[in-house]
């Protein structure tokens, strides 16, 4: 099975899988049953994927869902950040959020 990279952006991951299986855009757009020029949009990070679409990628490529889904969330992440040109202290501020949030949720 295929690890997730770490270190490089979800589409640069997805293109290494790819790439790395010697498989061309149009096959394993084939085999996903999407449209290879949105595949290619996808590896260069031009478009988002749905999460269904990451799950029929990990399941193609055989790799784990849920790493290859925070990849994918991770980059959105990381590319918030940038935009706002934040500071990486946003991280823990995030971190105490989602833990009080969690427990809002669990009642």
């Amino acid at each position: 099975m295929a690890t997730v990279r770490n270190f490089s952006s979800f589409g640069e991951h997805l293109r290494t899988l790819r790439e790395e299986a010697s498989l061309t855009l149009r096959e394993v757009a084939l085999h996903i049953n999407i449209d290879p020029s949105l595949l290619a949009k996808i590896e260069r990070n031009e478009r988002q994927p749905t999460k269904q679409l990451i799950n029929k990628l990990a399941g193609f490529f055989r790799v784990n869902e849920k790493e290859l889904q925070n990849e994918f969330i991770s980059d959105q992440i990381a590319y918030k950040i940038l935009g706002e040109e934040a500071d990486l202290s946003i991280l823990k501020v995030a971190e105490k959020k989602v833990s009080y949030l969690k427990t809002i949720r669990n009642g």
